[in-house]
């Protein structure tokens, strides 16, 4: 896909080369006409301000994707794996040469909601302007006055993109943007009609920018729906840095169709609940945002995911005893089992019911039964660490199996637990895990065994 992706990309710009639509035309005539970067804050800048800036940006998980591990808060440098390349978050503190202290308001407000950077051209849409096109004037103006006057200068370079030529060009993602972003509007998710809803839709739509990696992306890497509006693709899960980001709709196997609100919340404040545990990309966004969420704001959310249906016709899980009576008698007779008991059953029990807020559930776990494995295999093979949080400062480790077992080991052990107590996904095989393996042990940079 990644092959093909590239072609048409590539195709694309040799049109757009062909036809003499240069990056002059392409800046000139698409670009929305209704922004001004030199447009003055117009408000004035106190702590209260910066305060209210303070609370967006972790609403808006800010920190997760511009500060990179172990480097200064907003300083940028963290990689973003693109199917073209990575690109790099970039340095949004206010030093004046390496960051955007010589930003006006303007400059800001339209690289936020528009992803126009000062000298015209576009920023790469991994920056997820799309949805923060929906963030308000009043919110838009508290982030530039925190991200101005609240946080400390570091001089740091960006780095340049990892993305070959002609795709790393960026002239062509001004067609890009006019194609698949929005116009700026504050109200296109407003009803009016449920106020707690109104907000969580403007958090998780907006602010939150969740579906810029839980909605699946097009062959322009476009989401496919950036509203619930749009369709049953919004929230319906995609795959992002080697790990499927859930469901968030309402399907019974797969997504929070069997969640309550309080679960919802837990999960967002604590980093667990008595059905999942976060991990990989999701830790982060514990981390970095949610937990430091007001209360009501997160009920807002879990008020607006409820109100999502199902995007598909899934049945309840229902639970099934027989393979945890076989498990609990000495019968390993089922291909994967004995793997199981040996590796996995100390933790998540044989009954696959695991232990409520420590290790979570496998029987009728939605990351289970997935169509895609693909967070199964990166956890069995690399291990994950549930995120410590205020509310649960407690943290568990999983511990990485991936020296110990074999792909068709991992593959078999994956197919066991998959299919039993009730779960019903696909099997696993060996050339999916040994896939798994290569790509994540380059993304560490390791060395093969």
């Amino acid at each position: 896909m990644t092959l093909t992706l590239t072609r048409i990309i590539a195709g694309l710009v040799g049109l757009g080369a062909l036809g003499v639509l240069g990056p002059w035309l392409a800046t000139v005539l698409l670009d929305n006409v209704n922004d001004d970067p030199v447009r003055s804050l117009g408000v004035p800048v106190d702590t209260r301000l910066i305060a209210r800036g303070a609370y967006l940006a972790i609403a808006g998980d800010c920190a997760a994707c511009h500060t990179a591990p172990g480097g200064r808060a907003f300083a940028g440098g963290l990689a973003l794996a693109t199917p073209i390349g990575a690109v790099y978050a970039s340095n949004i503190t206010p030093d004046k040469e390496t960051g955007i202290g010589n930003y006006s308001y303007g400059d800001f407000e339209r690289a936020l909601r528009r992803g126009i950077r000062p000298d015209g051209s576009t920023l790469y849409p991994a920056m997820p302007f799309p949805s923060y096109a929906r963030v308000t004037d009043g919110d838009t103006k508290a982030l530039y006055a925190y991200f101005q006057h609240g946080i400390v200068a570091v001089r740091q370079p960006d780095k340049s993109p990892d993305i070959a030529w002609p795709l790393s060009m960026r002239w062509p993602l001004t067609y890009w943007r006019w194609l698949f972003s929005p116009e700026v509007s504050e109200t296109a998710q407003i009803s009016n009609a449920d106020p707690l809803r109104d907000r969580g839709t403007y958090l998780v739509e907006g602010l939150g920018h969740c579906g810029a990696c839980h909605t699946p992306r097009g062959l322009g890497l476009e989401e496919k729906a950036l509203t619930d509006r749009d369709g049953p693709h919004y929230l319906s899960g995609s795959l992002v840095d080697n790990y499927v980001a859930s469901d968030l709709r309402g399907d019974l196997l797969t997504g929070l169709g069997t969640w309550t609100q309080d679960d919802i919340v837990q999960f967002l404040q604590a980093g667990r609940n008595k059905n999942a545990a976060a991990f990989g990309g999701m830790s982060d966004v514990i981390i970095h945002s949610t937990q430091g969420m007001h209360t009501e704001d997160i009920r807002a959310i879990a008020h607006y995911l409820k109100s999502l249906p199902a995007s598909g016709s899934e049945t309840a899980f229902f639970y099934k005893i027989a393979v945890a009576s076989a498990l609990a008698s000495g019968n390993v007779s089922m291909r994967g089992a004995l793997d199981y008991l040996n590796n996995c059953a100390a933790c998540h029990l044989s009954s696959g019911k695991g232990y409520s807020q420590t290790f979570p559930a496998l029987a009728g776990n939605p990351v289970v039964n997935t169509s895609d494995p693909s967070s199964l295999i990166n956890i069995v093979l690399n291990g994950g660490t549930m995120p410590p949080t205020n509310a649960a400062p407690t943290h568990f480790t999983m511990p990485s199996l991936g020296a110990r077992l074999s792909d068709q080991e991992v593959a078999d052990v994956l197919t066991f637990i998959r299919s039993s107590w009730g779960n019903r996904a696909s099997s696993v095989v060996p050339l999916q895990v040994a896939r798994m393996r290569s790509v994540t042990r380059t993304a560490r940079r390791e060395p093969s065994p």
